[in-house]
């Protein structure tokens, strides 16, 4: 005669019992049978409103999900000989994404001879990651990836990131 290992609705332990007793205790205290463990010997067996845990399991799923933060990766590409104003145009959105808490993958392009002197993008990278180390750190240091040298800036913990402003129509600046 098959018996399973019965939990009550509180989480007591009923003991072993035939499987016919088990589901006429579920009928008596309209609650559901349902099987925990299966590869337990004798398997494992709770008295349990089903629907109600589904339902809770959901609920926690879901704030689970609303708890994520998503990661999102933004690039910035310089060439080792920018301008001065051109660099700060391209610092001002770096900063702009690290205060939204995005990663940026910072990109130097090397075309023709540049490629011979890869310690000016080295050094322009550095001066960049200088300039906002208040903002964020230096995820991964530079590292040269054929013409490209790539360095990835992730925004610090306690920066808590801005939302995006919206216009009074409701559009967003972004």
């Amino acid at each position: 005669m098959p018996e399973v290992r019965l939990v009550g609705p509180n989480g007591e332990q009923v003991g072993i019992v035939r499987i016919e007793d088990a589901l006429r205790l579920a009928q008596e205290a309209d609650l559901d049978l349902v099987e925990v463990a299966p590869q337990a010997r004798p398997p494992v067996c709770k008295l349990m409103d089903f629907g109600k845990f589904k339902y809770e399991s959901a609920q926690k799923a879901r704030e689970s999900r609303r708890n994520q933060v998503l990661t999102v990766i933004k690039e910035q590409k310089l060439r080792p000989k920018i301008d001065s104003h051109d660099y700060e145009t391209k610092k001002r959105n770096v900063v702009r994404f690290l205060e939204h808490g995005n990663k940026v993958k910072v990109t130097i392009m090397f075309r023709g001879r540049e490629q011979s002197r890869p310690e000016l993008g080295f050094r322009l990278l550095q001066r960049l990651a200088d300039d906002v180390a208040e903002l964020g750190f230096v995820e991964s240091s530079p590292k040269q990836d054929g013409r490209n040298m790539i360095m990835v800036l992730a925004p610090h913990k306690n920066v808590k990131p801005k939302a995006k402003a919206t216009t009074p129509t409701g559009d967003s600046t972004e």
